[in-house]
């Protein structure tokens, strides 16, 4: 589930950042039918991608793979997103000596 959230904000974050820039662009002039109509379409766009990313969830969860990859299709690629988790580092531990000398 945490990857469909993660799939998710990684469309919402641009979309939200593309429409506060346009209104950052048009500050001080009234709200027009042009600014509306970029707010309708990228709620649209959201809601058609997670309508989408949650019925190719529901045919992973199923097993369902005509409707995993039918609805992976309509999101323009047929498997869905994989964030695999990243491997911790070990801390750094300061070094004394060495090729840059002694402190």
């Amino acid at each position: 589930m945490s990857s469909l959230f993660i799939s998710l904000m990684r469309t919402v974050v641009p979309l939200v950042a593309g429409w506060l820039i346009s209104l950052a662009v048009w500050a001080g002039v009234d709200v027009d039918s042009q600014a509306v109509t970029g707010a309708v379409t990228a709620l649209f766009a959201l809601a058609y991608y997670a309508l989408f990313r949650l019925l190719e969830l529901a045919g992973t969860k199923a097993r369902g793979t005509v409707l995993q990859k039918l609805a992976g299709f309509l999101l323009g690629w047929a498997r869905p997103p994989a964030y695999p988790a990243q491997p911790t580092l070990p801390p750094v531990t300061r070094s004394y000596g060495g090729a840059y000398g002694a402190e």
